[in-house]
């Protein structure tokens, strides 16, 4: 027997590496085919057309978002899937009202008209605005150390940017962004009367960024107005206050927060053929800011998670477990359709192994971020070589996704898609995220990605 070990292990060798280079072809020519189907065939692009140009920036509980709903469930009824429904969610309702309007007034009387943007979920000022001297702060522990005496009754200016250091920007995003989130709520605690917030953005221009604020447990009573500063205003009020620290802001705007009101989540699935009771998800946010139209943020997410599930029934794909997209509502002001969803799964006992997020704009595919144990991270990468042929080469350790997170402990693996981060914050929440900031290509690059690494999930399970 011994004799005839050496011939029978490499005759098994062989048969073996025979299989392994048949599977990587198989998937190769698979993915191969899912590119080709997205880059000449794709429905990307003209699915955000229409929900940027037509029906426009979808606030949660705005006109616009409950026509996003009806659009997305229109158009995934059309593509033959095997169930299409509706999630109800209570979300949170705030509008804008008319513009902002704001000016820097120097000791002299000379005004200077800046540009502002209210931050979301921020009380209204009284209806003449808001004028007072400034004071000028990085962070809350500048604030604490000033106290009460040199705050009270006056404007506090969150002026800390976003550090160009950082190769991806979201990092940079990530350690800039309590200022905007909580800086009204700590001003209010010293008795400022109103807060302005330098814009979350690497670009030097006067377009403000907007995003969700929070008051906390803040009292209504002792909740101050807060609005986000475009960065070219931002470095000119700072340089005025050295030269001119008496210097006053005036900011007025008419914003408005509602009773929450009832919206939904769009789900549609494809059966699996193997393990139908075992769920895949793809997806990205359905609402977003309203003074752009969300092309990036996250319109970009939503058609590329609703092409996915397209190329597979165009492509005649028969998923091994059940595959869902889902279009979450609220992410921007509330996270109402991302935590429903984690809530429906659990109650229904649901077994999810996989998510993956689009929510970092419709630029060239990077790759992706996972959060999930080592093995699965080792299971993912030995993939890697098959993206290489279209540039993809980020398979890290990372964020995945704010909308699929709460399933976070209940589910194998969280993937987030990266795309290229350096322009991003250039448009993210801002006038300037439309639809005319779209590259097709980039758009269709990005469906593919995603779609080539739910066909390996689906195909090879996880750990």
């Amino acid at each position: 027997m011994k004799f005839f070990f050496f011939p029978i292990v490499t005759i098994a060798l062989f048969f073996t590496t025979i299989s392994t280079a048949q599977t990587r072809e198989k998937d190769s020519t698979m993915l191969r085919q899912l590119y080709n189907t997205a880059l000449t065939d794709g429905k990307a692009y003209e699915w955000l057309d229409y929900l940027s140009n037509t029906i426009g920036g979808r606030l949660s509980g705005s006109y616009e978002a409950e026509l996003a709903v009806k659009y997305t469930e229109e158009e995934l009824n059309k593509l033959g899937l095997d169930k299409v429904w509706l999630q109800p969610v209570m979300v949170p309702k705030w509008t804008r009202g008319f513009k902002e309007y704001a000016y820097i007034e120097s000791p002299t009387g000379e005004k200077h008209i800046t540009n502002i943007v209210a931050l979301g979920g921020s009380v209204p000022t009284p209806n003449l605005g808001i004028k007072a001297q400034v004071v000028e702060v990085q962070n809350f522990k500048e604030l604490a150390t000033l106290g009460e005496e040199n705050i009270a009754g006056k404007i506090v200016f969150f002026n800390r940017p976003m550090q160009p250091k950082h190769i991806h920007t979201g990092h940079a995003y990530g350690e800039a962004a309590d200022q905007r989130f909580a800086g009204a709520a700590q001003a209010a605690k010293y008795g400022a009367v109103g807060a302005i917030v330098r814009s979350l953005s690497l670009k030097i221009d006067n377009e403000p960024h907007t995003g969700a604020m929070s008051y906390g447990d803040t009292p209504d009573s002792q909740r101050i107005p807060a609005a986000a500063i475009s960065t070219k205003d931002a470095n000119y009020l700072s340089g005025l206050l050295k030269l001119q620290p008496e210097v006053q802001f005036y900011f007025k705007q008419n914003c408005k927060i509602w009773d929450d009101v009832l919206s939904y989540n769009v789900i549609g699935e494809i059966t699996g053929s193997v393990y139908p009771d075992k769920f895949m998800v793809v997806g990205a946010h359905l609402d977003s800011w309203d003074n752009g139209d969300g092309s990036h943020d996250d319109g970009a997410g939503v058609t590329q998670s609703m092409e996915v599930l397209r190329m597979f029934k165009k492509l005649n794909y028969k998923p091994q477990h059940t595959i869902r997209v889902v279009l979450f509502m609220n992410e921007e002001n509330g996270l109402r359709g991302g935590l429903k969803y984690a809530e429906e799964i659990k109650r229904k006992n649901e077994d999810h192994i996989f998510a993956l997020e689009s929510d970092s704009g419709g630029f060239t595919p990077r790759g992706f971020s996972f959060e999930t144990n080592d093995a699965n991270l080792k299971h993912i990468r030995a993939w890697a070589p098959l993206f290489e042929p279209y540039f993809i080469h980020l398979f890290a350790e990372g964020y995945s996704g704010a909308d699929i997170r709460p399933m976070k402990g209940n589910i194998n693996v969280l993937a987030g898609l990266q795309p290229d981060s350096q322009r991003y914050f250039d448009i993210h929440h801002s006038a300037n995220d439309t639809f005319d900031q779209i590259n097709k290509r980039e758009l269709e690059l990005g469906a593919a990605t995603m779609a080539g690494l739910v066909y390996l999930i689906d195909t090879y399970g996880v750990k």
